[in-house]
């Protein structure tokens, strides 16, 4: 269990790799300034325009900008359309681990939890993994809670290395790595990295993360960066909009560190995420954002960035996710299980929260096909 010893949320402890490159001082020091109240409808008609640059993104995100969003979906469309076609990529998450260090207070998985907790032995991955196999689906991304000992690296390695064998494209979803941890992760076969950094105000995280590594704000930041360091071929970031009273300037903060990494990284595939909080264990003075809030954050992301991927989580509802792929999102999970051994019919122990899209491949197929859109199971082939 973690130690409720709260650290400063900047304070390196021993083992975690320290990087130098000034991401976060840039990304940290623009959102401080940015002022969600400063844009007007001049400023979103502007960065509607010609090319969206980081006041342009910041006048997206504003107020403002509101009752914009058909003028911003029509953009969105057609940055889409220019860069990713009409096809939509599909995976699935696979949870092999709810065991956690951390004490996250909006979290199922929070170490204070009272939940049946498992990690599942190699041969329990397996069988999932053929379970998930059997579906037609070729990309998969491998979870666990963020627990060293109970998934250490040599394990999520393995884990890795049983998903190369049956999948094109495996991601991983774990806690933080050092650049030489991913780099065997990496070679074990993994592609991609995803890490949410949950809110980019240091002092809200503070507040939200009471112990465990997880608490150290700074070494999570620069998960991506040693990622790519790795090897890996593409980091995802994403912010759980909900956790902060002003969720708009944690969707600022999210796009400039992808826009950072990705400046720095050209060759990089970047990728962003657009979770809402859910139930789980409960959070004090969460945040209602609506959906019309959270479309006109995925159309921002995709004019500011209109090369990164973009997730829509099963913690929408069908209608929402069906509506936003192809307008701005690119990636769409199907077939979700956020519990441990479900996929095989053989649960093990409970999920992290509650998801509002239960449908199987199939049933996204169609929904897909139905909107003049192409489901896509192989992005990627790793030589």
């Amino acid at each position: 269990m973690a130690s409720r010893k709260h650290t400063d949320v900047m304070d390196y402890t021993d083992g975690m790799e320290m990087l130098d490159s000034g991401v976060m001082d840039s990304v940290l020091g623009r959102a401080a300034a940015f002022d969600q109240h400063s844009y007007s409808d001049k400023d979103v008609s502007a960065a509607l325009e010609g090319v969206c640059d980081i006041e342009g993104f910041a006048a997206l995100l504003s107020p403002a900008a509101g009752c914009h969003l058909e003028e911003m979906a029509e953009r969105a469309r057609n940055e889409t359309r220019r860069h990713f076609g009409n096809s939509v990529c599909l995976f699935t998450p696979l949870y092999v681990s709810n065991y956690c260090s951390n004490e996250c207070v909006y979290c199922g998985f929070n170490c204070r939890n009272r939940i049946h907790r498992a990690t599942l032995g190699l041969k329990e991955v397996t069988k999932e993994l053929d379970a998930i196999a059997a579906t037609g689906l070729r990309e998969v991304l491998i979870l666990t809670g963020e627990s060293r000992t109970r998934s250490d690296v040599e394990y999520i390695g393995e884990c890795v290395r049983l998903a190369s064998e049956r999948f094109s494209t495996v991601g991983i979803e774990v806690y933080p790595m050092n650049s030489d941890e991913y780099a065997h992760i990496h070679e074990c076969g993994a592609d991609y990295v995803t890490v949410f950094q949950e809110t980019y105000d240091p002092e809200r995280y503070g507040q939200l993360h009471l112990a465990g590594p997880k608490r150290v704000f700074s070494y999570r930041f620069d998960a991506q960066e040693r990622a790519l360091r790795g090897g890996m071929r593409g980091v995802a970031f994403g912010t759980l909009l909900g956790l902060r009273e002003d969720f708009r300037s944690d969707a600022f903060a999210c796009g400039l560190h992808a826009m950072e990494i990705q400046r720095r990284y050209p060759h990089a595939e970047i990728s962003l995420s657009l979770p809402r909080l859910r139930p789980a264990g409960g959070v004090n003075n969460q945040v209602a954002v609506t959906e019309s809030q959270l479309l006109q954050v995925s159309l921002a992301y995709r004019i500011f960035l209109p090369f990164a991927g973009q997730t829509i989580s099963t913690r929408e509802r069908p209608g929402f996710r069906d509506g936003i792929v192809g307008l701005s999102a690119t990636k769409i999970s199907a077939g979700v299980s956020v519990g441990i051994g479900e996929h095989s019919g053989e649960a093990r122990g409970d999920g992290q929260f509650v998801i509002s899209d239960p449908r199987d491949l199939a049933e996204i197929t169609e929904a897909l096909r139905r909107n003049g859109l192409q489901p896509v199971m192989t992005d990627y082939m790793r030589t």
